[in-house]
Order: structure tokens, then C-alpha cells, then sequence
């Protein structure tokens, strides 16, 4: 089965419910009724904010738009949502688990498979990881509810890890209800881990749930207060390494939250008090609380920053800009997680569709599969993408099917 529904399709169906006409809903989000009527043909492709001010104006959540989770062919080669109901067990079970059949394994051989796990989640492997989580987060449960001392706070620290990993899953699978859970686990963890940074680096990814429902201030607040909380605990902000790495992804995340707040000045004083603290940092690419922080994040969020408020041309204008001699455009150095990579292309792929290059666009598609798979083909935006260049174009070519297929979109 294939999915012939898109984001204009089931934005049309989801007006029609609240009983609005493009009019009034065009009034309510602050663009031209003629807007809503390409956004409902499919002539226009929406931003993801752009996305959350027509469900919040709709009184629906996103994933009613984007149509997630998605299932039919996709699910059926590679099985990804198949642990989703054993993780929704465990998170309920969190501080009350299930008997084992064997003793728990010893906390460095648990430590061990979520460094693993962790790896896999940091490259979007959402296939190979989710078999491992359930068994493991039993495990760490165990052992962290009956150690003391040191142990106990070393393995709610790894479980804080395992959580985050159940998180990216659900939520890159569209199974919201289970990634605010697992948030909420984070945080239970990392709070008994005694760790701060930990604590904060939960409180980051609160943030992140905040954007997502399009809660702008709400996510605002929340990294100013975490912000000012790191500065708390670095006196005199002699900021370790970790800590200027949990800075650095804090002020990322707010430069998003201004961007999708349509507010590009601050956007960009934020990125350029990343890019201070990067220099701090030694000007390195850093995984520090798995935070990805480092000037090629911060080049992939500066982009995602003028694709978000709409300046597509000038995005596209930076990549070619930092292209090193005889390269056409920048991209991330083949050493960056696939997660961040892959998203990378896709938001660049969306920008070169809204100019036109529909070649290009296919192109950085090919490339985001090529790095992260699972990540690309159940990503609400490629699947916007690909349906668009399906229907512009007349003959689609044999390439172009095949790959709406495989992220389970009809060419018919």
C-alpha cells in the first residue's frame, strides 16, 4: 500500500472539519487565501512552521497534516514501529519493571550497549536500534533501582541515554504520545543521575518537544532558563568543554525557536554566539551529552534558519559561498552524525524545490537516503517533497518512482 494523501490534501479535509473556507483560515495564520488554495493543490509546499500555525489555527496537532505515523510499504520492509508497543510497556513500567527471566547483566556490559545504541540513534539507525532498547532499559531499571551509591547514579545515568534514544525514535516516527513519555523519563533519570548537565541536556530536549507543538515562548523560556542555570553551576563561566557544548546546542536551539518565530535578526545574533562559543570550545566538532555541537552544526543551522523564515535563495547563496575550491556547495564533512547530515539535505532539497531546481532537489534526497535511510523515509518532508516532483513532473523517471515507492508515495 502506498500513501496518496498529501499535506494539501489532508489540510484541505482538515479545514473542511473546523468548517473554515481558505479565507478565514488564511486570516488566521496571516497569509493570502490564494496561499492556502496552492498549499491545498500542492503547488506551494509548506514550511515547518509554516505547518504548526495551520494545525494550531485548526485546533489539531501536527502529525494530523503530516499524516504520521506512517505505515504500508515502508513498515513492512523495515519493521520499524514494531517495537513501539513493548517500549510503550517498559516507559509505564519505569519505576515499577517486570520480573526478569536472568539476573540483570553487570552495569559496564550495560554501559557498553548503550554507547552502542547511542551511535546508532546519533545516525538515525531507527531499524537496528529499537529491537535493542526494551531489553536493555529493563536491565538499567533493575540495576537502578537496587544499586546505591555510585552505581546507582552511573546506571540512571545510562538509562537517561536509553530514554533519549526512545525519544528520537518516537518522535522521527511520528508516535508523539510516546516521545513526550520518554521525555519524561529522561528527565526522571537524569534527575537521580546527580549529573547537571545531564539535567540540563534533558531539559534542552523539553524544548525541543515545545517547538515541535509550535509553543515558541514556552521553548524560549525554557533554554533562557537553562542557559542562565549553566552559567549557575560554571562560576564565573569558566565553562568546561561538556559545558561549552551544552551552551553552544542550547543557543542552536534558540536561534531555531526564533527562526520558526519568524524573528531572523535574533536568529542570527544566537548563531553568532554559537559561533563565539564554538571558538571557545577550540573550534571543533564536538558529541559532548550527544549534542552535536561545532561549527558544522552550526552552518546546518544557520541554513535551516533561512529556509525556516522563507529566504531559500540566500540559504542556498551560503551553501555555495562556503564550498571549498572546485566543489559546487558546501555540505557536512562525511564525518558528521547521520542524523544531522541527512536532515541537512533534506531541508536543502525542499529549499532547491522552492526555486525551482527540481533536479537538485531529487539529488539531495538520493544523499540523505544514502546517509540516514530511516530517517529519510519516514521524514514528513521528503515525503512532501517527492510528492510534489511526482506531479510535476509529466513522465516521472524510473529513478524518481522508485524512490516514491520506496518511501511508500504513489506515482499515479
Amino acid at each position: 500500500m502506498t500513501e496518496s494523501l498529501t499535506l494539501g490534501d489532508r489540510l484541505r479535509v482538515a479545514r473542511k472539519t473546523r468548517k473554515l473556507s481558505a479565507a478565514q483560515l488564511a486570516t488566521k495564520v496571516a497569509i493570502s487565501p490564494s496561499y492556502v488554495q496552492k498549499l491545498e493543490s500542492g503547488a506551494r509546499k509548506a514550511t515547518p512552521s509554516l505547518i504548526l500555525a495551520l494545525a494550531n489555527a485548526l485546533h489539531f496537532g501536527p502529525e494530523v497534516l503530516t499524516g504520521q505515523p506512517y505505515y504500508g510499504e515502508p513498515e513492512a520492509e523495515d519493521g520499524v514501529h514494531a517495537v513501539v508497543p513493548e517500549l510503550r510497556r517498559v516507559l509505564l513500567c519505569y519505576d515499577s519493571p517486570d520480573d526478569l527471566d536472568v539476573p540483570p547483566r553487570s552495569l559496564p556490559v550495560l554501559a557498553s550497549e548503550i554507547d552502542q545504541v547511542s551511535a546508532l540513534r546519533r545516525d538515525a539507525r531507527y531499524a537496528p536500534m529499537g529491537p535493542l532498547l526494551p531489553g536493555i532499559i529493563a536491565e538499567l531499571t533493575h540495576v537502578a533501582l537496587s544499586a546505591t551509591g555510585e552505581e546507582k547514579a552511573k546506571a540512571f545515568w545510562h538509562l537517561a541515554r536509553a530514554y533519549r534514544a526512545v525519544n528520537s525514535l518516537a518522535h522521527k516516527l511520528g508516535h508523539h504520545d510516546l516521545s513526550n513519555t520518554a521525555l519524561e523519563r529522561v528527565r526522571w533519570a537524569a534527575d537521580r543521575s546527580g549529573d547537571p548537565l545531564l539535567q540540563v541536556t534533558a531539559g534542552y530536549l523539553v524544548a525541543g518537544a515545545m517547538l515541535r507543538q509550535g509553543a515558541y515562548a514556552s521553548a524560549r523560556r525554557k533554554l533562557v532558563g537553562l542557559r542562565a542555570e549553566l552559567e549557575r553551576l560554571q562560576p564565573e563561566r569558566s565553562y568546561t568543554a561538556d559545558a561549552l557544548a551544552v551552551d553552544g546546542a542550547l543557543l542552536l536551539k534558540l536561534a531555531v525557536t526564533e527562526s520558526r518565530a519568524n524573528d531572523p535578526d535574533t536568529a542570527s545574533e544566537y548563531l553568532r554566539e554559537a559561533e563565539e562559543v564554538a571558538r571557545m570550545a577550540g573550534g571543533r566538532d564536538s558529541l559532548a551529552y550527544e549534542m552535536s555541537f561545532g561549527p558544522t552544526n552550526i552552518r546546518i543551522h544557520n541554513v535551516h534558519a533561512l529556509i525556516d523564515v522563507g529566504d531559500t535563495e540566500q540559504a542556498l547563496a551560503r551553501l555555495r559561498e562556503w564550498a571549498p575550491a572546485g566543489v559546487r556547495e558546501w555540505e557536512p564533512p562525511a564525518a558528521t552524525v547521520g542524523e544531522r547530515s541527512s536532515h541537512h539535505h533534506i531541508d536543502v532539497a525542499g529549499a532547491k524545490l522552492a526555486v525551482g531546481d527540481r533536479s537538485g532537489a531529487f539529488g539531495e534526497l538520493q544523499r540523505a537516503r544514502k546517509i540516514a535511510p530511516n530517517h529519510t523515509r519516514f521524514h514528513p518532508s521528503v515525503r512532501e517533497t517527492v510528492s510534489t516532483l511526482l506531479r510535476l513532473e509529466t513522465h516521472p523517471s524510473n529513478e524518481l518512482a522508485s524512490f516514491g515507492n520506496w518511501a511508500g508515495i504513489s506515482a499515479n
